[in-house]
């Protein structure tokens, strides 16, 4: 007899297992499938998030930025530091422990919650019938039967027909994340996201860092004011960042690989002892579905999905990096959230991607979260800018990280937050706050007349949002307007 069950969930990463968690907490007889198998061999929910991404990335960024403050910045303390070096095999060591204990604590939760974990792969043949091949089996399909499938299959690197990887010498991101030796020169195509933190870290440890991107503008997703302060921040830590560089062809030699690039009219060669291909990722949709299925993909191989996450399929629902919108971890666990509680109760619930934050990692971090000031001036939108550079902020000062700003936009005549920028340490956790703003549309004087610890960063954004009627207080400027 068919094994049945009120919601399938086919993949493990954080929209997945995410969803997964939701729906039996209210109370469905829930099933995830999810195919994922770490360097042991051994099955690890997670994704590629927990698995070779959003966190093994953190625990080196975190491990290569303390050996620069040890090396560059402990004097200034009064700490003196003799025989500093670098153990990578232990660096490497402890992110794999990292990753273990989180992996290991989701598929605890499987079992706490009465999920049944499958491991293996799933295809959809209807919106009541998945088809499950097990790792343990695979010669072996079982049909399971259910009310409700939700897609989270994520994403895979996007390949380079210039740059093919043979996962030695030229490698994507998971490749240049468990690499045993600090390279020497280290180059990386995509000077974004991913490519960014790769290449912080490392050069942190030691390695020539050169990115070349495609692109003629520098990160334009960002606000630019925020963007030309990162390129000249990246440049002064010595990440070589060349832009309008297109990657044309490759040679790989046995310890050696060739860019060949083209910038304008000119063509140019870069010799480096790695490659690290990062131009974006792509939904993952191999063997996701049957073609009898029916099921609708978009012109970029996405699920199509409406503004709920709904299909075409009656009951099939798709969440994370495989629908569309940005490929981040929050943004798929909160549409997992929301079509969980939408399948258990009926009530319909959209998530604002207005108020999805986007950070990249680096030191200092960004992080921003609604408009940025070119886009409003290209719809046409009047709105006023506050800026506050962490120069005149006294805990900055104290930790010796001075570097960057925070800018708050509001509407012209409703003074409505519509978006913040942040370059500065630790900018991830400064942005919720003005997440929070924007969800419960706050005006910058609700930010101006809230009362912030001192001495915080977090006074930082107080302080930008006085900017933005002209009245900060440690910083002079000229005044917007009269006193409100």
């Amino acid at each position: 007899m068919a094994r049945s069950f009120d919601v399938v969930v086919i993949g493990a990463g954080p929209a997945g297992y995410v969803a997964a968690i939701r729906c039996a907490q209210l109370g469905l007889r829930t099933a995830c499938i999810d195919r994922w198998v770490n360097e042991a061999g051994e099955p690890a929910p997670g994704g590629t998030c927990l698995n070779v991404g959003c966190i093994p990335s953190k625990a080196l960024l975190q491990s290569s930025e303390l050996y620069v403050q040890a090396c560059e910045h402990f004097s200034e303390h009064g700490i003196t530091v003799n025989g500093l070096s670098v153990d990578l095999e232990r660096m490497q060591t402890r992110k794999q422990q990292v990753v273990k204990q989180l992996t290991d604590g989701v598929a605890s939760l499987f079992k706490a919650n009465h999920i049944a974990w499958l491991q293996g792969t799933g295809t959809v043949v209807s919106g009541t019938a998945v088809e499950f091949c097990a790792h343990a089996n695979p010669d072996r399909r079982e049909t399971l039967k259910t009310n409700n499938v939700i897609l989270a299959s994520g994403s895979q690197p996007i390949a380079l027909d210039a740059a093919p990887i043979d996962g030695e010498r030229i490698v994507d991101s998971s490749g240049a994340l468990a690499f045993t030796e600090v390279p020497k020169r280290l180059g990386i195509i995509g000077a974004g996201v991913i490519g960014l933190e790769l290449g912080s870290v490392w050069q942190r440890l030691g390695s020539e860092v050169v990115l070349l991107e495609a692109q003629d503008e520098f990160l334009p997703a960002a606000d630019h004011q925020i963007a030309h302060e990162a390129f000249k921040t990246f440049s002064q830590q010595k990440l070589d960042i060349r832009l309008g560089a297109r990657v044309v062809s490759t040679q790989r030699s046995k310890k050696q690989v060739t860019v060949n690039y083209q910038h304008g009219d000119e063509e140019h060669q870069l010799k480096v002892d790695y490659l690290v291909v990062a131009v974006g990722r792509r939904p993952y949709t191999e063997n996701l579905f049957s073609p009898a299925s029916e099921l609708l993909l978009d012109e970029r191989g996405f699920v199509d999905v409406d503004e709920y996450c709904s299909t075409n399929l009656p009951g099939v629902y798709a969440v994370g990096d495989v629908v569309r919108g940005p490929m981040l971890a929050h943004k798929g666990s909160e549409e997992g959230v929301a079509v969980a509680e939408y399948i258990a109760s009926g009530h319909k619930h959209v998530v604002n991607r207005e108020t999805i934050p986007s950070v990249i990692y680096t030191h200092p971090e960004i992080a921003w979260v609604g408009a940025t000031e070119q886009e409003l001036r290209a719809k046409g939108v009047a709105a006023h800018a506050g800026t506050f550079p962490l120069t005149a902020s006294g805990r900055a000062k104290a930790m010796g990280a001075t570097t960057g700003m925070v800018k708050i936009l509001a509407d012209a005549g409703t003074d409505r937050v519509l978006g913040a920028h942040i370059i500065a340490p630790m900018a991830s956790e400064l942005i919720a706050e003005l997440v929070v703003a924007m969800e419960f549309s706050a005006s910058s004087e609700d930010l101006a007349r809230t009362i912030h610890a001192h001495p915080t960063l977090s006074e930082v954004v107080h302080e930008a949002a006085l900017a933005v009627d002209g009245r900060p207080i440690h910083m002079v400027a000229r005044k917007r307007s009269g006193p409100k």
